[in-house]
């Protein structure tokens, strides 16, 4: 089965989109990279931000042709996740997700007790994105995105993306020269996208800054904020691996697709020691990454706001494995 590797949230939501939703490079002949900057220009002081954010913004602004090709050359590969989550999720990631809890535990603990995100799941979607923030891309913000608007098939997605960064520079977030991120523009230790910046980040120690770059308070607060604002229930976990009968109809696996505990336990549906499944009133999916003779998961409501953060079966695995490997053995202070 081919499967499409998964990305940071907002690069693999744009990889959902389709790319006829504006005039291709191939349907009109396209002005210079300079006069479509000049145009930006103008069109981003009448949103209101600042001449002088704007243009100091856009001086040293270049055109990225890496972050064209790696749009269209986005990598496919085969993978299944017995194969997969061994790379994702290595021992040595382990190792360094429980090590990183056991730093910040006060801090991780008192934002998760504020935002009600148990404080393993921040850490594993911090491990996951960018490696505990040793991974978060290289490129100059708003050249990434005014490339990538330029380019054209996503042309007035980007822009709103692009405006968005100008703003966060316009309310002093982030310094210029400080402003980088990955070829798509998605940003900082948790690589939010600049309106996912403007909606879920928070300046948690009162700085003035939302910085999700450098400031562990707030990186942690915004991945909770995001979570929490997402419909994340701490009384919950993610769901669980489970055993699914041979005639089990696969028709009715999908995020989307739900069913209480008990209904699917009359379906033949049992936890993965062939045990009955919890007596609780809650609803679950039934999530089948590869195919019925793979992995099998009985996903809840957190995993599926999981997959609000990047919608990808793979990737939400991925952060609920980590978040298992740091939870036992159990980390004390």
């Amino acid at each position: 089965m081919k499967l499409t590797k998964f990305f940071t949230l907002s690069t693999l939501i744009f990889a959902s989109l389709t790319a006829t939703a504006n005039t291709t490079e191939t349907e009109k002949e396209k002005i210079p990279f300079d006069q479509y900057v000049s145009a930006l220009k103008v069109e981003a002081i009448d949103l209101g931000i600042d001449a002088t954010v704007v243009n100091n913004a856009f001086e040293k602004v270049e055109f990225l042709q890496r972050s064209v090709k790696s749009d269209k050359e986005q990598p496919e590969f085969k993978l299944t996740l017995d194969t997969y989550i061994p790379r994702a999720v290595p021992d040595w990631k382990i190792k360094q997700a429980r090590e990183a809890y056991k730093k910040h535990y006060h801090l991780l603990h008192k934002i998760g007790k504020e935002y009600g995100v148990q404080p393993r799941f921040i850490v594993a979607l911090w491990g996951i994105e960018t490696n505990f923030g040793r991974l978060t891309g290289r490129h100059y913000v708003i050249s990434s995105l005014t490339t990538m608007a330029y380019e054209g098939r996503r042309e007035a997605l980007f822009k709103k993306q692009l405006f968005a960064a100008l703003t966060i520079l316009d309310e002093g977030h982030i310094e210029q020269d400080k402003f980088i991120g990955s070829w798509a523009g998605a940003m900082g230790q948790v690589q939010f996208m600049p309106t996912s910046y403007l909606n879920y980040a928070v300046d948690y120690d009162g700085d003035g800054k939302k910085d999700i770059w450098n400031n562990y308070a707030d990186v942690f607060a915004s991945a909770a904020n995001y979570l929490k604002t997402e419909g994340w229930d701490d009384s919950e976990t993610w769901g669980r691996q489970v055993l699914i009968p041979k005639d089990f109809d696969v028709e009715l696996a999908g995020i989307k697709k739900k069913k209480t505990l008990q209904e699917w336990q009359d379906l033949g549906i049992r936890r993965f020691d062939g045990s009955a499944l919890p007596k609780v009133n809650m609803n679950a999916s039934v999530v089948i990454p590869d195919d019925a003779s793979g992995r099998v998961y009985l996903a809840y409501n957190n995993y599926q706001v999981l997959m609000h953060w990047n919608r990808s079966y793979y990737f939400a695995t991925a952060v609920s494995y980590l978040s298992e490997r740091i939870k036992y053995p159990r980390i004390t202070p």
